[in-house]
């Protein structure tokens, strides 16, 4: 292992649920080793990415009730290949070496699952795009 993936590595954060067992398939103990940890230290990053996406959208988020809210950040990252690209960008570049040739022998059902992680976690953080006001 080089420094670049020791440095990598030692950064992220542990996930206790995230177990890992000999009985999962390789891409779910991918998604528990590599994507779950990589997308929780990714986090605050993701968020200003989609407050700026929702920025560039001209606000129309804000105009949206709770619901429909949550149906905007899940068709913001499925139908907007560029956004979507983004975000995958923002993963893959946290790989090692090591996970990258893991990914790249069965990118599309990662790409799935990661997508599907990072909509999951902006929809429970929806709160995080609420504009503040001072009185």
């Amino acid at each position: 292992m080089n420094q670049r993936s020791a440095d990598l590595l030692s950064l992220r954060p542990e996930i206790p649920n995230a177990k890992i067992t000999p009985y999962m398939s390789k891409d779910e103990q991918f998604q528990n080793s590599t994507l779950r940890p990589i997308i929780k230290f990714q986090n605050p990053l993701l968020i200003e990415a989609f407050k700026n996406y929702i920025i560039k959208h001209k606000n129309a988020f804000y105009q949206l009730n709770i619901e429909k809210r949550l149906d905007y950040i899940e068709n913001a990252i499925q139908k907007d290949i560029k956004f979507r690209n983004s975000l995958k960008g923002m993963v893959i570049g946290q790989f090692t070496v090591e996970e990258y040739m893991t990914y790249i022998q069965n990118s599309s059902t990662l790409n799935k699952r990661m997508m599907n992680i990072v909509v999951e976690r902006l929809k429970d953080q929806v709160q995080a795009f609420e504009i503040t006001v001072l009185v």
